[in-house]
C-alpha cells in the first residue's frame, strides 16, 4: 500500500481552522491497534523570492493518555493570557491606526 493511501486511510475525523496565512488541521487517526489519537498540524503559507508558495508545517501527536493534562495546561495558559491581556488582539498588524515604517536599502534609518 502506498504511503499516501495508508496515511489517509487511518484518518477518522478532520476539522480545519483557517486563520490568515495559517491553517490548523485537527485530525483523528487510528493506530494499527485500532485506537484513536489526535494530530494537530499548523500549516503556514510562505512565498519565496520567485513568488512560489511553500508551506511550512508543524505537527503535534496527542494520545489519549495525555488529553486531560494537555487540556488542563492549554486552558490554564489561555486563561492566563486572556486575564493578563484581555481578548483584544495587540498587534501592529491588527491596529487600524498603525502606520508602517519605511526604510532605505542602505540604511536602517527610518524614512
Amino acid at each position: 500500500m502506498s504511503e499516501y493511501k495508508e496515511r489517509h486511510e487511518n484518518e477518522i475525523f478532520t476539522k480545519v481552522l483557517k486563520a490568515g496565512r495559517r491553517t490548523y488541521f485537527f485530525d483523528v487517526r487510528e493506530t494499527k491497534a485500532g485506537d484513536y489519537y489526535l494530530t494537530i498540524t499548523e500549516s503556514k503559507k510562505n512565498f519565496g523570492d520567485n513568488g512560489e508558495a511553500t508551506f511550512e508545517k508543524h505537527k503535534i501527536y496527542l494520545y489519549k493518555e495525555d488529553f486531560k493534562s494537555f487540556q488542563e495546561m492549554f486552558n490554564e495558559s489561555t486563561d492566563f493570557i486572556i486575564n493578563e491581556k484581555g481578548e483584544d488582539v495587540i498587534s501592529e498588524k491588527h491596529d487600524k491606526d498603525f502606520k508602517s515604517k519605511s526604510y532605505t536599502i542602505d540604511s536602517d534609518d527610518e524614512v
